[in-house]
């Protein structure tokens, strides 16, 4: 092998390694949750990452807007789900979004979580204490 098809070769590697590596802000936009029942928008703020919903399919309960009611604080119970930040206090490290957590409304539990990117999906894990203890979400791209 000649040094320039070496040189050509490590280049071809060299740029295929950069091409899949995520870009902090990859995150950013609006995404599905994996049963397409909610939108939420991912936002930035300084150097970490949120989230709130910004879309429900179902936004009614007898005709009222949806609200919180799983809350354990009785004083959130009444806040409504659309506008709810989910996600809170993300960081970027090494192809990844951690030390955040994530609120369920649908159990009023916040779970720490941390959120990689494959194409446009998001895969979204929640857990307590440990991550292999707990469940992943697949998110897909709305916009």
């Amino acid at each position: 092998m000649t040094m320039r098809t070496g040189l050509i070769l490590l280049s071809l590697f060299l740029f295929s390694i950069g091409a899949s590596a995520q870009n902090a802000d990859d995150i950013l936009g609006i995404w599905y949750n994996q049963e397409k029942t909610a939108k939420v928008e991912i936002f930035k703020k300084g150097e970490k990452y949120f989230g709130k919903v910004v879309w429900l399919k179902e936004p009614l309960r007898d005709g009222k807007p949806k609200l919180d009611v799983e809350n354990e604080d009785e004083k959130l119970r009444t806040r409504p789900i659309m506008g709810l930040q989910l996600l809170n206090d993300f960081e970027f490290d090494d192809d990844e979004w951690e030390d955040g957590t994530i609120y369920d409304p649908k159990n009023g539990e916040t779970y720490s979580c941390y959120i990689t990117k494959e194409g446009d999906k998001l895969n979204v894990r929640g857990f307590i204490g440990f991550s292999f203890i707990g469940r992943t979400s697949i998110w897909t791209k709305a916009d």
